[in-house]
């Protein structure tokens, strides 16, 4: 399938799926069970009615959800108190597969979520999501379950930026437009069609996350589209239109902290797949320019790099619990290990 053709056929809306009565038929009639990820840390501002309206909407109104966790990466404020009152299963990210350590990150935090969660569709959101709606979720979900062959789905929505006193609806995104898209355009151009590269949200079958690996932190998404593309092909992956999404801006230092993350993500990928020929190691030293009350520049040196899970079925945990032993499977691969501190 060529992007062009990709683009208008996988290319879905979340308005289309807005009848959750037949996506719980649907979900019944294929045996499907879902769960919902929403990966966290000091999101005592919005997790609350986060939960509340998907619970409230999503599992008492309609049960399209049989579950909505709560992954945490160790939070200081009342993230955890808050979603445990609103009704999610909450848990803390370093207590799930000790053994294997804890690294700080979002895309940590979904790895090991898909050893304690159930669903044979897994769908996540961010736990920033100021206008958060049921679309979030079943707009992901519907067209895994109304399109069988579709293994991963990606949603895409208008992302306002606050620029002094105005809102520029079109104003956020700004490091899928700067480096995401031209990397993907010059390396990866089967992935070029995809209009939020970086979007929080997401769902996909268990049965195609647990073959891929994860990286821990800010370059889970990108790492993500490269490996479900590679494995299963773009048709296999489809775009929703969400509509519009309302979330905290982040300053451009932190925006600049997490582009160089993603992009020695995208150097390991695309150096393993003989796209780029990266000499030498690849950085993890991140220098940035920071200056005092007094208007005095200091360079300020940070320590910026993902840390690689492998794919979650290689941990003989997980397919004993899942009751699964795939006889092709490398036995010799090993997760990245940390001590817990």
């Amino acid at each position: 399938m060529k992007v062009k053709e990709w683009f208008e056929k996988n290319r879905f809306k979340a308005s289309s799926f807005s009848n959750i009565k037949r996506l719980v038929e649907l979900k019944k009639k294929n045996k499907e069970t879902i769960s919902l990820v929403i990966p966290t840390l000091n999101e005592e501002a919005t997790i609350g009615k986060i939960v509340s309206v998907l619970k409230e909407n999503l599992m008492e109104k309609h049960p399209l959800l049989d579950e909505i966790l709560v992954i945490d990466s160790g939070s200081t404020d009342r993230t955890l108190e808050i979603a445990k009152e609103a009704g999610a299963d909450v848990y803390s990210a370093a207590d799930i597969l000790k053994r294997y350590g804890d690294w700080k990150g979002k895309g940590e935090n979904l790895w090991k979520a898909l050893y304690v969660a159930k669903g044979s569709i897994i769908a996540w959101v961010d736990a920033d999501i100021k206008n958060i709606h049921p679309r979030f979720v079943y707009g992901c979900v519907g067209p895994l379950l109304t399109q069988k062959k579709l293994k991963y789905v990606k949603p895409f929505y208008k992302r306002p930026i606050k620029v002094g006193d105005k809102l520029e609806p079109l104003g956020g995104g700004r490091v899928t437009e700067l480096l995401v898209r031209p990397l993907f355009n010059q390396y990866f151009p089967r992935l070029s069609g995809f209009i939020q590269p970086l979007s929080g949200e997401g769902a996909a079958r268990r049965s195609a996350l647990e073959l891929i690996p994860y990286f821990t932190g800010y370059g889970v998404e990108t790492a993500m589209l490269i490996d479900m593309q590679k494995k299963f092909g773009l048709k296999s992956m489809a775009q929703v239109d969400l509509f519009r999404r309302v979330h905290r801006n982040q300053s451009l230092a932190s925006l600049s902290k997490m582009a160089f993350a993603i992009l020695g993500v995208f150097a390991k990928r695309a150096n393993t797949l003989g796209k780029l020929i990266q000499v030498g190691s690849i950085r993890k030293k991140y220098r940035i320019i920071t200056t005092n009350k007094e208007g005095e520049y200091f360079l300020k040196e940070l320590k910026i790099a993902d840390r690689q899970r492998p794919p979650i079925i290689t941990l003989p945990e997980y397919r004993r619990k899942f009751k699964k032993e795939p006889k092709w499977l490398n036995m010799e691969s090993q997760p990245l290990k940390k001590k817990s501190k």
